[in-house]
């Protein structure tokens, strides 16, 4: 059972905010009557309504784009501003959506899907499904930062969990530094606020790898459909947090 404005976000109608705003008008039923009930639960069999229109059920898809810097992270852009669903549409007829997100200013591995379930699993920080990013550093972190960041380091919204860090590079003169860091969790900016929180601000940033994909063989904007294997696999990873 799933939350009614949750599905529909996840259909690719509406926004989450947006979904809700439709339920307390009146303008979504579920087999046939009308629900305004934000906190109403529905499940596959339900039949759904937005607006007059059915919801219909979509053969599931999975995505790995490679997401060029300077586009939005999400379906659609208040501010018309180029989205990475955008890429898409001229290929793909399933309504899917970016899962988590990447910041307009990073660039990387980024996955996109119609399934719900599947989003869920790889984004709650309970599954703890590995993500590694690539960032450029103003400054040289020093041995006890980056200390911190793999023990946690506390931000405005609570402390993170341990991380994965090494720094691979550094240029004394120029004060610039090169370092990879393995996160699970997914808060907004997080990789940047946690090394300006080591007084070394992240310059540039890119997702290099999502759990055991990569960014092989593909160039920015450019995607791939996942393997049912690759989809298995992650299923797996979010169930025992493991590979066999």
């Amino acid at each position: 059972m799933e939350r009614l404005q949750k599905v529909i976000a996840y259909a690719g109608v509406a926004s989450r905010r947006k979904a809700e705003q439709l339920i307390l008008e009146g303008k979504v039923k579920v087999n046939g009557k009308v629900v305004k009930e934000l906190g109403t639960k529905v499940s596959n069999s339900d039949s759904i309504e937005v607006n007059g229109i059915k919801l219909e059920k979509e053969d599931k898809v999975y995505f790995l784009l490679y997401k060029p810097r300077g586009i939005i992270s999400a379906v659609t852009d208040d501010k018309g501003r180029k989205t990475v669903t955008d890429i898409f549409k001229k290929h793909v007829h399933q309504r899917i959506f970016p899962v988590g997100r990447l910041d307009y200013d990073t660039s990387g591995l980024l996955l996109l899907t119609n399934d719900g379930e599947f989003a869920y699993q790889m984004t709650h920080p309970k599954f703890k499904i590995d993500k590694t990013y690539i960032a450029r550093v103003k400054g040289i972190p020093t041995i006890e930062g980056l200390k911190k960041l793999q023990r946690g380091i506390k931000l405005e919204d609570g402390k993170t969990a341990p991380a994965k860090v090494s720094m691979t590079s550094f240029d004394e003169k120029a004060q610039k530094a090169i370092c990879e860091i393995t996160i699970h969790e997914g808060r907004n900016r997080q990789v940047r606020r946690m090394f300006e929180a080591i007084g070394t601000p992240v310059v540039k940033l890119k997702r290099e790898r999502f759990a055991f994909l990569d960014l092989a063989g593909l160039m920015p904007g450019e995607y791939r459909e996942l393997t049912k294997h690759e989809v298995k696999l992650l299923r797996v990873l979010s169930d025992t947090g493991k590979i066999e």
